[in-house]
């Protein structure tokens, strides 16, 4: 017989961890990667979105190889320390960061804040930029619970992930030749590096 989709585990807000430890549903830890898999399936929408942008074929594959990520992000938070070897390690922070450098060259300069927007596939991206600051936020409330229950890959990679979706928001623009829009009375914050002066 097929199992049921439904347990009735949780109909009283509980629910289990890896190791069959059962905690509140509210409780950080569940917060934390409950924020992870949100993010997760915006990557989902946006990936889909940006299938009829003749423009992001790339990264419409960063968005798949990122969403497999994500779930062992969301797998790391969701065990208590101890119980399994980390999934996500320093490589996979490498990796977005050689995604970022990889797309930045494309860019042009930037020295002031911009507001999100532009072509709708950049407003997208930025909405999941967003996204996923708040899902730092939740890691780190975990992390001040639980000091030693947080993979610190993760936070490191969830923290690269938003400036890897801020930069693919202003490439997705630059691509169809549309400018950032930009945030009218911002004091210059960003400053050109030596390599782009050159």
């Amino acid at each position: 017989m097929k199992p049921s989709i439904y347990t009735r585990t949780g109909d009283k807000g509980r629910t289990r961890i890896g190791g069959g430890q059962a905690v509140e549903k509210n409780d950080a830890r569940i917060d934390a990667f409950g924020e992870v898999d949100h993010i997760n399936s915006w990557c989902g929408l946006v990936e889909a979105s940006l299938i009829k942008d003749g423009h992001s074929e790339d990264i419409r594959k960063d968005l798949r190889t990122i969403q497999q990520f994500l779930f062992d992000c969301t797998s790391d938070l969701s065990i208590p320390n101890g119980h399994r070897d980390y999934k996500i390690t320093g490589e996979h922070v490498t990796w977005l960061e050689g995604r970022i450098d990889h797309y930045d060259p494309e860019l042009p300069e930037i020295m002031y804040f911009i507001i999100p927007g532009g072509s709708e596939s950049a407003s997208w991206l930025h909405v999941l930029r967003t996204e996923t600051r708040n899902v730092e936020r939740k890691i780190v409330t975990f992390m001040q619970a639980e000091p030693e229950q947080v993979n610190p890959s993760v936070l490191k990679f969830i923290n690269r992930l938003s400036d890897y979706f801020f930069v693919v928001a202003r490439l997705m623009n630059t691509r169809q030749g549309i400018e950032d829009v930009p945030y009218e009375r911002s004091e210059r914050v960003f400053h050109v590096s030596k390599e782009k002066r050159k």
